[in-house]
């Protein structure tokens, strides 16, 4: 027989996805944490290149690799060949190829954000760092790697710096929904939740805000006990029957004496994620 806690927290993680994963991993100074294509969590890590535009099939990415090893050289297709990997869920691949290019190409900016990106993607927080800052300059900065440096500054608890990363990125980019919701999970991990509301309702009023910036004002909103609005917000993408399991879950993890440890509890992996 399932009990009440570990139904609500196995409904949260079901019907949040991971972004209550990652919010409390780095709330409770986790240095590293489960890795998914373009997120970090509820933290998304802008697209850097160009997607797949079709579905890709692990024949396709054989045959592509299958051309990459006759010709690692190639820039372009190394680079095609790493997104077919991230669209297979072979993110370790990725990163390999990646890093030859890389390697190849240390002055190439497009190669280093992508590179970062990746890293980021399988917990490779501190590597990400380093690549990161040297993917654009100061006399010309890029606000998908300065939104890319903030998601991976709050995965390594530096919050404060995240943010000014953040707002820098706001700067070139204003009003980016993604950019402002990062920056309203940066206030929330530093738990400053009136100033995480404000920035998430922000972000969800944009016209190019999706679906995950939504959860992350429900999530924020459930944390600050406005269970009604969390419920308000969730169903609009959720059916009335998930948003109604979702506000039950987020008031029984809330309710709890320490919110961050039971909210973490959410995250049966959480152990075997953690890296160093």
């Amino acid at each position: 027989m399932v009990g009440p806690r570990f139904e609500s927290s196995r409904n949260l993680k079901r019907l949040f996805g991971i972004t209550v994963v990652a919010l409390l991993a780095t709330a409770c100074n986790r240095k590293d944490g489960p890795a998914t294509t373009g997120s970090l969590g509820g933290l998304t890590l802008p697209s850097f290149g160009r997607a797949p535009t079709n579905v890709v099939t692990r024949r396709d990415v054989d045959a592509m690799g299958e051309r990459y090893a006759a010709d690692p050289n190639d820039l372009p297709l190394a680079m095609r060949y790493a997104q077919a990997l991230r669209a297979t869920d072979q993110r370790p691949q990725a990163v390999a190829v990646l890093q030859q290019a890389a390697l190849r190409n240390p002055k190439n900016t497009a190669v280093l954000a992508a590179y970062g990106k990746s890293l980021a993607e399988v917990g490779r927080f501190a590597e990400a760092e380093d690549v990161l800052q040297n993917a654009h300059t100061a006399a010309q900065p890029d606000w998908r790697v300065l939104s890319a440096q903030g998601a991976v500054a709050d995965q390594l608890g530096d919050h404060a710096r995240a943010q000014g990363l953040y707002e820098a990125a706001l700067k070139i980019q204003p009003e980016d929904p993604t950019i402002l919701s990062n920056l309203g999970l940066s206030y929330a991990l530093g738990k400053r939740l009136d100033d995480a509301e404000a920035v998430l309702r922000r972000a969800a009023a944009q016209p190019r805000a999706d679906a995950r910036v939504r959860q992350n004002l429900a999530l924020v909103y459930g944390l600050k006990g406005k269970f009604a609005e969390a419920e308000a917000v969730s169903r609009q993408d959720l059916s009335p029957e998930e948003a109604a399991a979702n506000t039950v879950a987020l008031r029984a993890l809330v309710a709890q004496p320490n919110a961050w440890k039971a909210l973490k509890a959410a995250d049966p992996g959480a152990k075997a994620a953690r890296h160093g």
